[in-house]
């Protein structure tokens, strides 16, 4: 399963970038330097800012990637995740050169992470997931989860910005298209 995979593959990139000195910054999402290492709008997915940032997005994975993968396919899920990744470096971009949030390096699976929440979101809308120990339907807890990122875009605290500030606003639902041509057949499924 592809979900496990990219898990084991986020996992493993953490250890090389605490094993080898200036592999992160060579390989994060530098809106300053976008000419010259575009190449950051993908791999910077894979990176992480601390053991924290990887234990929440990998738990994120864990709980929501199989289940996902499941109802729509390993090909599909690897294509969402890998598209949700990228257009998190995309808006993150985007939100730099508005001036909403500064010019700084970006990285994590965030925006892959709520790609996936964005897609089980349109797709099982009447899940019901805990957020905070309250039960809640998916279609509001993804609305939850996005509205909290989003507040975080305002507050770059740490000195670098971690990857969830990129899929605030809209990246959640830039699944939808993605998922409404999916969601007939995994009705059908079901």
């Amino acid at each position: 399963m592809y979900s496990t995979l990219m898990l084991v593959l986020l996992v493993a990139v953490f250890v090389l970038q605490t094993a080898i000195s200036g592999f992160t910054e060579l390989f994060w999402f530098n809106p300053a330097a976008v000419a010259t290492q575009p190449w950051g709008f993908f791999t910077s997915m894979f990176l992480h800012g601390g053991l924290a940032h990887l234990f929440f997005n990998g738990f994120a994975l864990l709980m929501f990637g199989p289940f996902l993968e499941q109802r729509i396919g390993s090909r599909k899920f690897l294509e969402l995740f890998l598209a949700a990744g990228i257009a998190g470096s995309v808006f993150y971009f985007l939100f730099v050169l508005a001036g909403i949030t500064p010019a700084l390096p970006a990285l994590g699976a965030s925006g892959a992470i709520y790609g996936i929440l964005g897609a089980l979101a349109v797709l099982t809308p009447n899940l019901t997931v805990f957020v905070m120990f309250v039960p809640m339907p998916m279609r509001y807890a993804a609305i939850l989860w996005v509205a909290i990122e989003f507040l975080g875009t305002f507050n770059p605290a740490t000195g670098k910005s971690e990857f969830s500030q990129t899929c605030s606003s809209g990246l959640t639902w830039c699944s939808a298209p993605f998922c409404l041509e999916l969601k007939p057949m995994v009705s059908a499924a079901l």
